[in-house]
């Protein structure tokens, strides 16, 4: 019998979705990348850590974790561990990072409360682990665990073709999103983070 007191689901209350792209084949020049669900807790104020999923079905594959702390944390880590984390502005100004809108909410409700989450998540970094790789066909997770980044410019990332079926699923899109959080302010991004793109 299941038991209703999964005290650590409890806390998850934050449902995003963007693609993570394989950190050591950007280093190679190439951009791999998969759908990402994520179902986020906000264990302290200074650490929210996700479960990722391949979609948000009911049959979803756990695929892999993705820690985020505040600009004040990463700070604080030396330089061999910044390098495994990845900024968020760029999901967040471009329109790939979404709250998908739950029932109950009018679109302009939603928008609102979105922008307010996205304000503070342009300041998170992430670092990112997955242990399935659904998109190579895999039908289990096999093989060490990998390292996962995101993009941080357009040209690293075809966006109309990497959010195509998320927009669908949705019905939002993603240049859309990006016009509604253009006054969106960024801090300086560290520059160990995203250490992929740092050919």
């Amino acid at each position: 019998m299941a038991n209703p007191d999964y005290k650590p689901f409890r806390n998850i209350h934050e449902f995003l979705t963007a693609v993570h792209i394989y950190a050591d084949e950007a280093k190679q020049g190439t951009t791999r990348y998969v759908e990402a669900t994520h179902y986020c807790a906000h264990v302290r104020k200074d650490l929210r850590q996700c479960l990722i999923y391949d979609s948000h079905e009911q049959d979803a594959k756990l695929i892999g974790v993705e820690y985020m702390v505040p600009r004040e944390i990463y700070d604080t880590f030396d330089p061999e561990e910044q390098k495994l984390w990845h900024s968020h502005e760029y999901e967040v100004k471009s329109g790939m990072l979404i709250l998908p809108k739950p029932a109950g909410y009018t679109d302009e409700e939603w928008e609102a409360a979105e922008l307010s989450a996205m304000e503070e998540i342009i300041h998170l970094y992430g670092k990112t682990w997955h242990f399935w790789q659904v998109d190579a066909g895999h039908q289990y997770p096999l093989g060490q665990p990998v390292l996962m980044g995101s993009a941080t410019r357009s040209e690293q990332i075809d966006l109309d073709e990497a959010m195509a079926k998320r927009n669908a699923t949705f019905g939002v899109h993603h240049d859309l999103k990006a016009e509604a959080r253009k006054d969106l302010q960024p801090h300086q991004i560290h520059p160990t983070a995203n250490s992929w793109w740092q050919h």
